[in-house]
């Protein structure tokens, strides 16, 4: 954090004139922790390539509810409009609905790692509110129906 006075007539980050013995400060807010390798994995992209606002939403659909999680009570956690959210994930190339499908889908291939789980309660645990859509998402994923892939794991 850096904490200076200017002698000279300066601007605040609204964009109004600062007095003379106005103290501008400039904080710097480092990037998320977040494991680099997951990401690739969830993304297809290096971390390098996202923003600090990509990575901090990425972060938070990882490790939040995804059945309560939208894109208007991320902006809320950001402390940013839903607009500015929209506009800065577009700089990256990327949308908040690519984001969630990526993180559904990379939760979805951990929990199938492990063991069988009726397509009902996955589709609860990544959020979706029809199973339908759900079984739609996974064929669009794998190529390959849900129940197809229950013939392998049975």
């Amino acid at each position: 954090m850096e904490n200076r006075r200017y002698p000279q007539r300066s601007h605040e980050p609204s964009g109004q004139p600062c007095s003379r013995n106005q103290r501008v400060i400039r904080v710097s807010i480092p990037k998320p922790e977040m494991n680099q390798e997951q990401v690739q994995r969830i993304t297809q992209r290096s971390t390098a390539s996202f923003s600090h606002t990509t990575l901090r939403v990425i972060n938070l659909l990882m490790t939040g509810d995804l059945s309560r999680l939208r894109s208007d009570h991320i902006a809320d956690e950001l402390g940013i409009s839903p607009t500015t959210l929209r506009r800065r994930l577009r700089v990256d190339n990327i949308s908040y609905q690519e984001l969630l499908d990526q993180v559904r889908q990379y939760h979805c291939e951990c929990q199938l790692e492990d063991r069988w789980v009726p397509g009902k309660t996955l589709a609860w645990k990544l959020g979706y509110a029809e199973v339908n859509s759900f079984y739609r998402a996974f064929k669009r994923w794998t190529g390959s129906s849900y129940s197809d892939m229950k013939l392998q794991f049975i």
